[in-house]
């Protein structure tokens, strides 16, 4: 695992447009690149916890949150974006894989003068929680739709990964899990819902793959790191979601074939993380198929570094 730079992270995303789709844990995955591109520092527990403000690091709010009304209904939205003079990010809160709303999305992104380079995508635990008895069979036909929609609209040079739910806490007091869910029964308990992420896990995991799109085991990679989860045992810390960032960029520049700078992987006093060992897939960018040749007897030329030899000037190309 590479600790990046602000500098660094500028230079892996130059003239990139990344989009973020999830709930409020993805959220805090777009606002810890927004700020990685700018400052060599971690999120402040105030801005992990803020939802739908205004601006965040020079970000700004172009739909819902504060600019309507802040809620906890499955209609909540709030659309984020941050744009400099060679990045751009974009945010969209999500409460459904795939639904009418997520289908204007697609269509906004399929318009829009740029296409995606990348899009990091999750979206289960209100998929799974507040939709019903039913929801679980509901998610897994949304997955389907989903993906296949993504075949239909993403160009063939955008990067998806999706992320796998993060491991829940063993209480759970997060906001959007109101008394009474869709169809009037019971708060559904911590251990069903467990159940219910493993099981989606699954469901994504297998879709995501069977259309040759990146998969990113977050569940596996923070499995044993539930002492960052915060007390509500569904978001986490700034140092967890500060590995998440480095995880999600270790694994576009691995499918840029951009060889990322080598030092010490943490802040200093940071404690080590178990070294995950998991492959994870990357999707064929130029020709998706079932076909991939094998593996040659030798390896390939390493790829160029990500930053020149000290000394050099460090100049991106130009627009």
């Amino acid at each position: 695992m590479v600790r990046l730079l602000a500098s660094e992270v500028q230079q892996l995303l130059h003239n990139k447009f990344v989009v973020v789709l999830g709930d409020s844990v993805h959220r805090a995955v777009y606002k810890d690149l927004v700020l990685l591109l700018q400052k060599d520092c971690l999120l402040t527990n105030k801005q992990l916890r803020t939802k739908g403000e205004l601006s965040f690091e020079k970000d700004q709010l172009m739909m819902g949150g504060e600019l309507d009304t802040l809620h906890n209904r499955t209609d909540y939205r709030e659309v984020r974006e941050f744009c400099s003079d060679h990045h751009l990010v974009r945010f969209y809160f999500l409460t459904r894989v795939y639904s009418e709303y997520m289908e204007s999305v697609l269509k906004e992104l399929q318009s829009g003068n740029h296409a995606p380079d990348v899009i990091i995508m999750n979206s289960c635990l209100w998929d799974v929680s507040r939709y019903g008895r039913n929801s679980l069979s509901s998610y897994r036909q949304n997955l389907e739709n989903l993906f296949g929609r993504m075949d239909e609209v993403l160009p063939k040079s955008c990067l998806l990964v999706w992320n796998t739910a993060m491991p829940l806490g063993d209480k759970i007091k997060a906001a959007f899990l109101p008394q009474k869910c869709k169809g009037q029964y019971p708060r559904i308990s911590v251990a069903t819902l467990k159940k219910k992420v493993t099981q989606a896990n699954f469901y994504s995991h297998a879709e995501a793959t069977k259309h040759y799109f990146d998969v990113l085991d977050l569940n596996f990679h923070f499995r044993q790191a539930r002492k960052h989860l915060q007390g509500d045992g569904v978001h986490w810390n700034e140092h967890a979601h500060r590995k998440l960032s480095y995880l999600l960029l270790a694994h576009m520049a691995d499918a840029w074939g951009v060889e990322l700078p080598h030092r010490d992987p943490w802040e200093p006093g940071f404690e080590a993380w178990e070294s995950s060992g998991q492959v994870e897939e990357r999707q064929p960018q130029d020709n998706i198929g079932p076909q991939f040749a094998q593996s040659p007897p030798y390896p390939f030329p390493r790829p160029p570094p990500l930053l020149p030899s000290p000394g050099l000037p460090i100049r991106p190309p130009p627009l």
